[in-house]
């Protein structure tokens, strides 16, 4: 595993460390919606024993994994922004974020999971449909 570079000023640390891990509106929104159809799921969980990876909502016995993706971590092809500030720096972070989506969503498929991933900018109805249709593959009148 390689050391990740450190941001080069006090401001962007400070900045990255108030980022919120859980709990942002996004997330809360897609919450409410799943909970107001009845949907119980656990809340920043790793779904495989050991994985330190953790998802948003975890459907344990379904095997789904949900993750709502900010647009700016995870490079959303639609809100996607590079700074130009240490822009060397954000490119590695940012494209190590997408790599290590990627490799989550392998492990996980290996393992059995379904993955559904939000962006943070989706509608929380449309995206707890999304959900529903991981919940239940097989039924197609949702």
């Amino acid at each position: 595993m390689t050391a990740r570079p450190l941001p080069d000023s006090a401001t962007t640390r400070a900045r990255m460390s108030a980022q919120r891990r859980r709990d942002t509106a996004p997330e809360l929104a897609l919450r409410r919606e799943l909970h107001r159809r009845g949907r119980r799921y656990r809340v920043d969980r790793a779904p495989l024993p050991g994985m330190r990876r953790r998802a948003d909502l975890v459907f344990p016995r379904a095997r789904v994994a949900v993750f709502v993706d900010g647009c700016f971590w995870h490079r959303c092809p639609r809100h996607a922004t590079s700074p130009k500030n240490n822009a060397a720096w954000w490119a590695t972070k940012l494209d190590g974020n997408v790599a290590r989506d990627r490799d989550t969503d392998e492990r996980l498929a290996a393992a059995g999971w379904t993955v559904v991933r939000i962006w943070e900018h989706e509608d929380p109805v449309t995206a707890a449909d999304a959900v529903e249709v991981a919940l239940h593959p097989a039924r197609t009148d949702r």
